[in-house]
C-alpha cells in the first residue's frame, strides 16, 4: 500500500515525497483513514513506528480542505506533549508535511523567553504544539484562545500522566470546547489497562488502533544484559565504546546527577560526552543535541526526559546504565534504536540491586532478555541487593532519598537567592531574565521546569489512576 490509497491530498502527498517516504508504517496505514472519517481515536505503537506523521497528516488535511473565512485564523488543533523535544519533534513533523497547505503553527514550551512566543501567536496560527505547564502560562496571560479547538491530540498520553501533568490537563479541557464538538485522539507507545479504561470514558466512542501488542520492544532491537558489579559499570561501559568502535551511543542514567557524573567520567576517559536532563536549559539540550547527531559528541547520556521524543536517524547504540524504576520506560528508551525499520543494539548493564527491576520489565515486555557476562567485569557472586533500593516501589527508601534531595534543593535555591541580593527575578531554564512580562509565582515555577518536579520514579500508580477516575468524574 502506498500513501496515495490513503485518500490524501496532492499538497500532502506532495510533501511526503520531498521527505523521501513511500511507504505507509503499519500505524498510519490503520490511523490516518480513521482520523479522516472525524472518529476519536485511541493508538497505541511501539515508538519509532512513524506515530507523529499518523496524527499529524490527517489532522492537515482535515484543517485545509475546511478552510475559515479569510482574515479568521484562530488555533484550531491543539497537540499538547509532555516534553520540550517530543514538542519540537512534532512540530517540525507539521512543518515538513503542511508547507503547502498555507497553514501554520506554533511550538510553545517552558526553558525559554516567553515574549517570542507571544508575538508568533499574535500573528495567527492554526496548529499549536505544547507542553501543559507552558501552555497554561499564555492561558493566563491571556495570549491563546482554545475555545475554537476542533482536534486535539494527547501525544505520548500514559507519560502526561504518569509525569503529572493530569492537573494541568483538566485546566485546559476545561477551557476547550465539548468533547462532542472536537475530535480527540491519544496516542501513545504503550497504554496500560487501567489508562484505556479511563480513556475509554474521556473519548467519544473512540476506534482502538493497535499495530503489536502491548508494552513490546520493537523486533529489530537486539537487547543484551551485561550482569555488572555497581562500583564497576563506568569502567565498563567505557571499554566497550572504545573497544566496540561505537561512535554514537545514547546512554540512559536515573538521576539528573547521575548523568552530569557520568558524562564528566567519560570525558576523562578520553570520550566525547554530554549530559541532557531537565536541568539542563533549552539552549544546552539543543546543543548538545546537534552535536550528538552530528557526530561531534560520541556519548549523550540522558535521563528519561530524553526517552520522550528523540529522534535520531540510524542511532545504532542504546545503553542503560541504570535500568529505570518504571518498567515502560525501558520500552521507550530501547525504542530510540531500531527506528524506522534500521537495525539497533539496547545493551543494560545491570548489577545486583537491579534485578527486581529487570523483572518487572521482563514481565511487561513478556520477554527473556539474553544475558552476557563480559569477561573481565565478572559480577561478584557475593554480592547482593542494597536494602531499601530495590524494585519498582520501593517505599521508605525512596521517600528518605527524595526528601533529603527535596532539602538540599531548597538550601541550594536559597544560597541563589542570597547571591543575587534576595531578588526574585522571573527566570525560565535559560537564566535569562525576563522584564517585557511580570508572572505570578506559581507560573514562574512551571517555566522553570516542565519536568523537574513531575518523576515519574516518585509516583504510586495506583495514586495516580486514583487521580485520573477524578477528572473523569469516576
Amino acid at each position: 500500500m502506498s500513501f496515495e490509497n490513503l485518500g490524501l491530498t496532492a499538497e500532502l502527498l506532495r510533501a511526503i515525497r520531498e521527505q523521501g517516504y513511500t511507504e505507509p508504517t503499519p500505524i498510519q496505514r490503520k490511523a490516518i483513514p480513521a482520523i479522516l472519517t472525524g472518529k476519536d481515536i485511541m493508538a497505541a505503537a511501539q515508538t519509532g513506528t512513524g506515530k507523529t506523521a499518523g496524527f499529524t497528516l490527517p489532522l492537515l488535511q482535515q484543517l485545509a480542505i475546511n478552510p475559515l473565512p479569510k482574515g479568521q485564523r484562530p488555533v484550531r488543533a491543539l497537540v499538547l506533549t509532555p516534553t520540550r523535544e517530543l514538542a519540537a519533534q512534532v512540530g517540525d513533523s507539521m512543518e515538513n508535511y503542511g508547507r503547502h497547505t498555507g497553514l501554520r503553527a506554533a511550538v510553545i514550551f517552558g526553558g525559554v523567553k516567553i515574549n517570542p512566543q507571544i508575538e508568533k501567536l499574535r500573528r495567527g496560527v492554526d496548529m499549536l504544539v505544547a507542553t501543559p505547564g507552558r501552555l497554561l502560562d499564555h492561558v493566563g496571560q491571556k495570549t491563546v484562545d482554545l475555545s475554537q479547538i476542533e482536534i486535539l491530540v494527547l501525544d505520548e498520553a500514559d507519560r502526561m500522566l504518569d509525569m503529572g501533568f493530569i492537573h494541568d490537563i483538566r485546566k485546559i479541557l476545561a477551557l476547550l470546547p465539548s468533547n462532542s464538538s472536537r475530535q480527540n485522539l491519544l496516542f501513545s507507545a504503550t497504554f496500560s489497562d487501567e489508562i484505556r479504561k479511563l480513556a475509554n470514558r474521556l473519548l467519544d466512542q473512540p476506534e482502538l488502533i493497535e499495530v503489536a501488542r502491548r508494552n513490546t520492544t520493537a523486533e529489530r532491537i537486539k537487547q543484551t544484559i551485561h550482569p555488572v558489579d555497581k562500583g564497576r559499570k563506568r569502567e565498563m561501559l567505557s571499554h566497550m565504546i572504545g573497544s566496540r568502535n561505537w561512535r554514537q551511543v545514547l546512554v540512559f542514567t536515573r538521576t539528573k546527577h547521575g548523568a552530569n557524573r557520568l558524562a564528566k567520567q567519560l570525558e576523562r576517559d578520553g570520550l566525547s560526552a554530554s549530559a541532557i536532563h531537565g536541568n539542563k536549559s533549552q539552549g544546552a539540550r539543543t546543543r548538545a543535541l546537534a552535536g550528538f547527531k552530528s557526530g561531534d559528541i560520541r556519548v549523550l547520556v540522558a535521563t528519561d526526559i530524553a526517552a520522550r521524543g528523540l529522534d535520531i536517524d540510524q542511532l545504532p547504540h542504546v545503553v542503560n546504565y541504570d535500568l529505570p524504576n518504571i518498567a515502560e520506560d525501558y520500552v521507550h528508551r530501547i525504542g530510540r534504536t531500531g527506528r524506522a525499520g534500521n537495525e539497533g543494539e539496547a545493551i543494560s548493564l545491570v548489577s545486583a540491586d537491579e534485578y527486581r527491576l529487570l523483572n518487572d520489565i521482563e514481565r511487561l515486555t513478556k520477554t527473556k532478555i539474553p544475558r552476557v557476562v563480559i569477561k573481565g567485569y565478572e559480577a561478584d557472586p557475593s554480592s547482593q541487593a542494597e536494602p531499601n533500593q530495590v524494585g519498582k516501589n520501593s517505599s521508605r527508601g525512596t521517600q528518605l532519598e527524595s526528601k533529603k534531595g527535596a532539602a538540599k534543593n531548597r538550601a541550594e535555591t536559597g544560597r541563589r537567592r542570597s547571591d543575587n541580593g534576595g531578588s526574585k527575578s522571573s527566570r525560565g531554564d535559560t537564566g535569562e531574565k525576563q522584564t517585557a512580562i511580570k508572572r505570578p509565582h506559581k507560573h514562574i515555577q512551571r517555566q522553570h521546569s516542565e519536568e523537574k518536579s513531575r518523576s515519574p520514579q516518585r509516583r504510586s500508580r495506583t495514586k495516580r489512576d486514583k487521580e485520573i477516575a477524578a477528572l473523569l468524574g469516576g
